[in-house]
């Protein structure tokens, strides 16, 4: 019976964390501390705060890999959700490991915008379209994240004459279109935009750069 405990102890998951993206979540987590935990399978449940039943995820139920997508079992962003693993190995099952309360509305990281450059003799033309969620309209389209937040966008222009890190704020604010005017002909200049949440005081990763020549 010791040897099961033990083995119970060693196989159970550690670090269960929901990780999200513009609301597209997972649940992940790390393997036990045993080395022959790395052949456990993994079983998931989850469960909106308060409620007393825990519900299977069947697509994660005896799986080896240590993600498991919950973006459709927690589409009501607005609720508060846990997730919880278990492993097994040679017929031995571990307790469960929790993990903390998510909110998607409040915790989803907010990607940042598409970045389309267009450049004329001394100006560039900047065209920026929001992240998408995995929700889609009645017609099949995603709807964006300008949905569910009221964004700003920040748009920086980047001198390649300059040093590579002078980042220099161009814009902010809520327009698709935006130009950037008294630039010097023959010099590149790189562009990137990060979206920002002012009521959660959150800012996204840069986007991919965006260069052209004038």
């Amino acid at each position: 019976v010791l040897e099961n405990q033990d083995l119970q102890d060693s196989i159970k998951p550690q670090k269960v964390e929901f990780h999200s993206l513009n609301f597209n979540t997972t649940l992940r987590w790390q393997p036990g501390w045993a080395r022959e935990a790395r052949d456990a399978l993994y079983f998931v449940q989850y469960k909106v705060y308060g409620q007393s039943t825990w519900q299977n995820k069947d697509d994660c139920w005896g799986i080896r890999s240590r993600v498991c997508d919950l973006t459709r079992e927690t589409s009501d962003i607005q609720e508060p959700y846990y997730g919880r693993v278990r492993a097994a190995l040679a017929g031995v099952h571990s307790k469960w490991s929790l993990s903390c309360r998510f909110t998607p509305w409040r915790e989803t990281m907010i990607g940042p915008p598409m970045v389309t450059v267009v450049n004329s003799n001394k100006s560039i033309t900047v065209k920026l379209q929001a992240p998408r969620s995995p929700y889609e309209r009645k017609k099949g389209s995603k709807i964006t994240m300008t949905n569910y937040y009221d964004l700003l966008y920040q748009v920086f222009i980047i001198n390649n004459l300059l040093d590579e890190q002078h980042r220099v704020l161009v814009y902010e604010g809520k327009d698709k279109v935006i130009k950037i005017q008294d630039l010097r002909p023959g010099v590149s200049y790189c562009v990137v935009a990060k979206t920002y949440v002012p009521m959660l005081d959150r800012s996204s990763a840069y986007s991919s750069r965006q260069c052209t020549v004038l």
